[in-house]
């Protein structure tokens, strides 16, 4: 390239770097975090109990949640079956989503960052990079949902939006009408991309409000219709050890749902990214009682429902609400139905998809991208390049995998919880957590205990995700490992972790005391002066150290 054109191109990489905070503690002349990587400073912790009450409010309605009973109830078990395991299998994942959340409420990190104290600065781009992926991928998913949704809101003003002409070829996977559906849907969730995290508890507020009154209506014009169905008179399957192995699978699809559907919700589980916003760390305790609670009741609302509209409309059985909906000739209920589940995919997208990949993105190309350009990117990748309307048409086998990816989720949520609530007891240097080569730089970049951990956990789980994604692939003996991959690979690898961390400690990464962002003075001069002195030591003593 000749040295002119270097000599701009050069200019165009400096304009669109980032805004880097002075206060913050990544060393000077590198690029390891900005203003939306560096912790929370007081006066943007912003969310109160009250916030977070509203956000799982909001949280819990949504269709994955509204058809979380269909999979329980499809193998051969009860609606009396379903209630539970719901409500236990959402208990489950408050545990690792409460001790999670609280720790990002008393550090005000982000989850990129937290991962480096347990992974190592290089081996946390593995949990990073994953992240992203299945956040962009699911917010394509759910962005096609959405697209459903404007298609009933616009049928409802418009009876005549039902009969556009199809002008994509069969193979498109969708068709015009859907394509401008999903594209209206895209369009109106840009604006609220941009909005910062400690801004969305807005959003989720009205959403807590409007979402769950439609549910509560729903669920009133069912019983009024019909007394509930014929699915409350029937009666499991299935006996003895058949039944205790569907409990178990159900329970992990439960769970599984939440820690994938929206990614995540890996990305929830992983929920530092919007505690680290918090007053305190007791304004997330509310958590502990509104995730169990909240979705299990929207879980009964789409039983509800679903029981109904079988008796109304022919038998069939619509867990789908907005194929429900689609039956019905009242043109506003239609559009307020359809208005509120559009509210609802709106949240789920930015609080599980588009903020997880943005803090990802930011933490991948920090000199380059903050917040709001990763959520932008994250619209645009999941949206486009990943075409989930021709996944979701064509790709059953991928989209099964996708679901799937809980067993390389758990073993690093175990991990994680370990390390920060039983291994160190809660104490961890913040400041370290932005300095490459310091106490958690551990073997060049690699804590090769998780690394292990990881490797020694999840090919277990492999053959029965294969069977999964293939049905005609058999796991002799260790197919029902995949049925509660969740649990094992939480529990597994973090007591591997455990184990390796107690016979080979790395000891540089224990602490007398926690060390938070404030505890440094606040001024540049003072943290690079301690930046570089950390520097120097990490350098020779990393070498030396092969604990």
């Amino acid at each position: 390239m000749p040295s002119s054109e270097k000599g701009l191109f050069e200019q165009f990489l400096v304009k669109l770097e980032v805004e880097k905070s002075p206060s913050s503690f990544a060393p000077p002349g590198t690029h390891w975090s900005n203003r939306d990587l560096d912790p929370v400073p007081p006066e943007r912790r912003t969310w109160g109990m009250f916030a977070y009450f509203a956000y799982w409010l909001s949280d819990a309605f949504s269709i994955a949640t509204w058809e979380i009973a269909s999979s329980i109830l499809a193998i051969g078990l009860s609606w009396k079956d379903a209630i539970p395991i719901i409500l236990v299998g959402y208990a489950i994942t408050m545990v690792a989503i409460v001790l999670n959340g609280i720790t990002g409420a008393r550090l005000h990190i982000p989850f990129p960052v937290l991962n480096r104290s347990s992974m190592g600065f290089g081996l946390a781009y593995w949990s990073i990079f994953s992240r992203a992926i299945l956040a962009c991928f699911w917010m394509g998913v759910q962005g096609a949902n959405g697209g459903e949704c404007v298609t009933q809101m616009l049928r409802a003003i418009w009876p005549s939006y039902r009969n556009i002409p199809n002008h994509l070829p069969a193979n498109a996977g969708i068709t015009s009408q859907g394509m401008l559906s999903y594209f209206l849907f895209w369009l109106i969730q840009l604006p609220f991309l941009l909005l910062r995290p400690n801004q969305l508890r807005y959003l989720f507020l009205a959403k807590g409000i409007i979402a769950p009154s439609c549910g509560l209506a729903m669920m009133i014009w069912a019983f009024a219709k019909t007394g509930g169905g014929p699915i409350f008179s029937q009666t499991g399957t299935l006996q003895g050890s058949a039944r205790s192995w569907a409990w178990l699978s159900s329970m992990n699809a439960v769970i599984g749902n939440y820690a994938t559907l929206a990614v995540s919700d890996f990305n929830k589980l992983i929920i530092p990214d919007f505690t680290r916003y918090a007053r305190k760390p007791s304004d997330t305790y509310i958590q502990i009682v509104i995730i169990p609670v909240m979705f299990t009741i929207i879980g009964f609302f789409g039983i509800v429902v679903t029981s109904a509209g079988s008796v109304l409309y022919g038998g069939e059985l619509f867990w789908d609400p907005l194929r429900l909906i689609d039956n019905w000739d009242n043109r506003p209920a239609t559009f307020f139905v359809a208005f509120s589940f559009a509210l609802a995919t709106l949240g789920t997208n930015i609080s599980a998809n588009s903020l997880s990949a943005a803090n990802d993105f930011s933490a991948l190309f920090p000199r380059y991208v903050n917040l709001r350009r990763g959520s932008i990117l994250c619209a645009i990748i999941g949206g486009w390049v990943c075409v989930p309307w021709l996944v979701l048409a064509n790709a059953l086998s991928f989209l099964n995998f996708m679901s799937g990816y809980t067993v390389f989720i758990a073993p690093i949520i175990g991990i994680m919880v370990s390390d920060y609530w039983i291994l160190h007891k809660q104490k961890v240097d913040v400041p370290s957590m932005y300095r490459p080569y310091g106490r958690y730089w551990y073997n060049y970049g690699i804590n090769w205990r998780a690394l292990v951990a990881m490797l020694l956990t999840v090919p277990p789980m492999i053959p029965g995700l294969a069977q999964a994604i293939t049905p005609s692939i058999k796991a002799a003996g260790t197919g029902h490992l995949y049925d509660i991959s969740f649990l094992f690979g939480c529990f597994v690898g973090g007591s591997i972790y455990l184990f390796l961390s107690y016979v080979f400690p790395a000891r540089e990464t224990f602490m007398d005391e926690t060390i938070l962002a404030e505890d440094i003075p606040d001024n540049s001069e003072e943290k690079s002066k301690q930046v570089s002195e950390d520097d120097k030591k990490s350098d020779d003593y990393n070498v030396q150290t092969v604990s």
